[in-house]
């Protein structure tokens, strides 16, 4: 292949240069400012069909030595910083201008209009300012940081010492650990559970984004489990369907209230916060289905104990027994698990299209 010079079509602004290289398909790109010259190498379809082509430009004043360009299917990009803003009479050292250059009449703008440029995103930029100053600063934002801080980590405390007991216990113990995991655990379980109702009043007095309802159904239904299924019926408390609920529940939440704690001190970690996204997808889930299997063990229990019944006139009966209502609970609670999924779903898109956004 021979060596060529491409077409090179520039214009500036009081800080920068912008030169577009005409080379199609670009490839093996080699761009380098040496001694305030810019050397350019690439091999693409030009002028002159597919060719190695290369320029050099001596600029007429002093240049940051960064260089940023931009490759697409049709063209080079090349934005350079000026070392001072001021306006060039030209581009190069030399005064006659190179054959290949040309002004970029796509960009191009003379003195008086690049300054107007320049006034108008400066008074943008003073309006900003000026806006946010206007914007009150909410004085107790602190506050509110350190006690949802101080919240989440009790709570992330709370979870990992249930969750690292069951897992010692279930490696030195097996599967009998699975009998007696409410009577090892359930005093933390309590203490958490009765903590989480602390998330739902939140959302009401604005400390957090999320939604009261999504809040409310999560931690009304894991109660329902724990105190009324689990701490009122002895008969439940023996079974393995406890392990299995305990351990779900302290999975999700190990990952989920250290990424709530970092989110107060504004920190993220990226293998947590994709774990805090992702790890529920699964787990949530079963979940659910092993607290639907614990209500409908409990069911039997409840016919025979009478716990709970609702008394009704003679003429209708002795009672009405408290099954019935976990029937209507198991039909709520598999609505509530569509409704929190699609909640945490719209979540983790959002969330991850922001990162995305950022990257580039």
């Amino acid at each position: 292949m021979q060596t060529l010079t491409p077409h090179v079509y520039w214009a500036q602004r009081h800080g920068d240069i912008y030169l577009r290289v005409e080379l199609c398909d670009a490839k093996n790109l080699d761009i380098a400012l040496q001694e305030n010259t810019l050397h350019f190498k690439a091999q693409g379809h030009g002028a002159k069909g597919d060719n190695d082509y290369q320029f050099s430009l001596e600029f007429l004043e002093p240049v940051q030595p960064k260089v940023s360009h931009k490759s697409t299917q049709r063209q080079v990009n090349i934005k350079i910083l000026k070392k001072e803003e001021l306006w060039w009479s030209r581009l190069t050292r030399q005064e006659k201008k190179p054959l290949f250059l040309a002004p970029d009449f796509d960009r191009w703008q003379d003195e008086s209009d690049a300054e107007k440029e320049l006034q108008a995103k400066e008074e943008q930029r003073i309006n900003k300012i000026s806006v946010e100053s206007r914007i009150r600063k909410d004085p107790y934002l602190g506050l509110k940081k350190g006690y949802l801080f101080m919240y989440n980590l009790v709570q992330f405390l709370g979870f990992s010492w249930i969750f690292v007991n069951m897992t010692v216990r279930l490696f030195i113990l097996g599967q009998d650990s699975f009998y007696d995991t409410f009577h090892t655990t359930a005093d933390m379980m309590y203490f958490c559970q009765m903590m989480a109702v602390i998330e739902i009043i939140n959302p009401l007095l604005g400390l957090v984004r999320t939604g009261f309802f999504p809040a409310m159904l999560q931690v009304t239904g894991r109660n329902v489990i724990l105190f009324v299924i689990f701490g009122s019926l002895e008969q439940m408390q023996n079974k393995s369907v406890v392990f299995f609920v305990f351990y779900l529940w302290s999975t999700i939440e190990i990952f989920r209230y250290p990424f709530y704690m970092l989110a107060c001190i504004d920190t993220e970690w990226k293998l947590l916060t994709w774990l805090r996204y992702t790890i529920w997808i699964p787990l949530y889930p079963i979940g659910v289905v092993a607290e639907a299997v614990a209500v409908i063990q409990a069911m039997p229990v409840f016919d025979e104990t009478r716990l709970y019944s609702l008394p009704l006139p003679k003429a209708l009966g002795q009672s009405l027994s408290f099954s019935y209502t976990l029937q209507v609970y198991l039909v709520i609670m598999f609505l509530g698990l569509f409704v929190n999924f699609r909640h945490l779903y719209k979540q983790r898109k959002r969330r991850f299209r922001s990162r995305k956004r950022k990257a580039n």
